[in-house]
């Protein structure tokens, strides 16, 4: 288990005064990545052969977005690692210990090099600390989209500003794009996502939002062909 203290400031709130999701998201992401500093041999064993983390799937369970000047402890912790995928929950707490954003992800190891997945040898998975699973309610990786026709949003380019150190867009910005076209009064409870290809600067994305079951909300991701770069379901309530 890794975990960093953090704080609500100006730039991870809304115009409510309250923590964005996608600032969430970032805090949980940086934990995430930092949780490396907590197992040597694993990060040795990527430095060495040029691995990486790539994120498949993530579930958020929104509880509370805590408010501007809240104190906050984020926490994460892997599960299960088997072969070419890892397992892992990160929360957010509230300065009591409460919790405000529960989430679990899949990750799989991909070879920066060859940019294809590769399999962890059991040995170093052996050497790697695994916690219980966080309590919540498990939903399945796979997003399914209702059959109903998609309303088209104008294309949005990938930036400079977008791509993080893998030279991939950052997780949590095909949030940020899917924010846009969610109603004002639409309160996220949950919000599941199903990463189909990586996007890299220069790609465009094209943005199709789903309705048609109540209280849920689909955006998808395509490139010009209509093949998905992400799917994404926010849950009201």
């Amino acid at each position: 288990m890794y975990t960093l203290d953090n704080r609500v400031c100006t730039s991870h709130t809304d115009a409510e005064g309250r923590l964005k999701l996608v600032s969430a998201i970032d805090m949980m992401q940086d934990c995430s990545q930092m949780w490396m500093e907590s197992e040597p041999v694993l990060e040795l064993y990527f430095r060495d052969n040029r691995i990486s983390q790539m994120l498949v799937s993530r579930q958020i369970d929104v509880i509370r977005l805590p408010l501007y000047g809240e104190k906050l402890r984020v926490s994460t912790s892997v599960y299960e690692c088997r072969d070419f995928y890892g397992y892992r929950n990160t929360v957010i707490y509230d300065e009591n210990g409460e919790p405000c954003v529960v989430s679990w992800s899949t990750g799989v190891f991909v070879s920066l090099e060859q940019e294809k997945i590769v399999r962890i040898p059991g040995t170093v998975f052996d050497q790697v600390v695994m916690d219980e699973k966080v309590e919540m309610e498990y939903l399945g990786k796979k997003i399914s989209l209702p059959d109903v026709p998609a309303e088209n949003h104008p294309p949005v380019h990938v930036r400079r500003h977008d791509i993080d150190f893998n030279r991939h867009m950052n997780n949590a910005k095909y949030v940020q794009i899917a924010w846009e076209y969610l109603p004002r009064d639409f309160t996220v409870s949950r919000m599941r996502i199903e990463y189909k290809t990586a996007a890299k600067y220069g790609d465009v994305l094209h943005p199709r939002m789903v309705t048609g079951i109540p209280g849920k909300i689909f955006v998808v991701l395509t490139n010009s062909e209509e093949s998905p770069y992400a799917v994404m379901e926010f849950c009201g309530g």
